[in-house]
């Protein structure tokens, strides 16, 4: 069940979460997921332990990833967090401290968070996910990869009918 406020009604539901690179905007991993309280942050972390070992890399996300396991769990896979920092109130502080905000890759990554957002927009507009007419998690999670890649072709398209 899953609620979109605190005052809707709960619903089922499944989350779509994309994996994107920031450079140009192609997604590079969808997975689908019963919604939960943590889905979020299971399915960035589950993308994440997927892609193959190579360099050190960033992953954005918004304030609901500022939490001190998703920042560790994060760390022990040399993926340096770069999320949206919960201001430092009575209740909470953020997970995410000084020795990451001060770089100017920090600041690059909150502004191509908006990136992701474009995408989701676009499933749900042009490739009509904004209600699902399908059941069941495996048919559910194909139609939304299989919308993913129609939406990296057209990014692809815009990309290289830009000049160099």
């Amino acid at each position: 069940m899953f609620k979109k406020t605190s005052g809707s009604e709960a619903k089922l539901a499944y989350l779509g979460h994309l994996l994107m690179e920031n450079r140009h905007g192609l997604i590079v991993d969808a997975l689908v997921t019963a919604a939960t309280g943590t889905a979020e942050r299971d399915a960035a972390l589950t993308m994440l332990g997927n892609l193959p070992d190579g360099k050190r890399i960033t992953v954005g996300g918004d304030k609901n990833f500022d939490t001190r396991d998703f920042v560790r769990h994060s760390r022990e896979m040399e993926v340096t967090p770069h999320v949206a920092q919960y201001p430092d109130t009575d209740r909470r502080s953020s997970a995410i401290d000084r020795r990451t905000t001060r770089h100017p890759g920090y600041e690059i990554s909150q502004r191509q968070r908006k990136l992701v957002e474009q995408a989701f927009g676009w499933m749900k507009t042009v490739g009509v996910l904004r209600k699902l007419h399908h059941r069941g998690g495996p048919l559910v999670g194909w139609i939304f990869t299989f919308h993913a890649a129609a939406y990296n072709l057209v990014r692809l398209r815009r990309l290289l009918a830009q000049p160099v």
